[in-house]
């Protein structure tokens, strides 16, 4: 199963769109990199430190130019804004919020790109999401990120 199918099944689990929104905003996580460390962990692929570091990288060119900024530009026009037609503005809101998700399924195209082959049984997906956030930050949000990997299907 690609990693763009399985993302978007594991988003629709209950309470994997909460965890996620929590890592994103609440503790700076890149949820793509990180959904990307849980479907390589259940596929059974193996994630080096050279992997991994590659992946940070790759997550964090996409972040900085193009997932934040344009997830800025939508959260501004989520709101009523003065001078400025409404239907107008949640009409450009929502085609930012398309390029958004493009940008974060190009994100995963690149992220699915650098994945090894699968060389083995499934393996837990905790230990990956650890990995995934040391390479990402200096914090581990260890309790955000178990929450994640309980609610993220099988």
């Amino acid at each position: 199963m690609s990693l763009w199918t399985w993302a978007v099944a594991a988003y629709a689990a209950p309470g994997v769109d909460i965890a996620c929104l929590d890592l994103q905003d609440a503790q700076n996580q890149n949820v793509p990199l990180l959904l990307w460390a849980a479907w390589a962990a259940a596929a059974g692929r193996s994630l080096d430190d050279d992997t991994l570091e590659a992946a940070a990288d790759t997550a964090r060119a996409w972040q900085d130019s193009a997932i934040a900024p344009l997830r800025a530009v939508r959260r501004t026009l989520k709101t009523r804004i003065p001078d400025m037609d409404d239907q107008a503005r949640e009409t450009v809101r929502t085609q930012v919020k398309a390029l958004e998700l493009q940008a974060e399924r190009h994100l995963l195209d690149a992220l699915e790109a650098l994945t090894p082959v699968e060389s083995g049984p499934a393996r837990p997906v905790l230990p990956a999401l650890i990995a995934a956030t040391r390479q990402w930050s200096t914090v581990t949000p260890r309790v955000a990120l178990a929450l994640l990997a309980d609610r993220l299907p099988a």
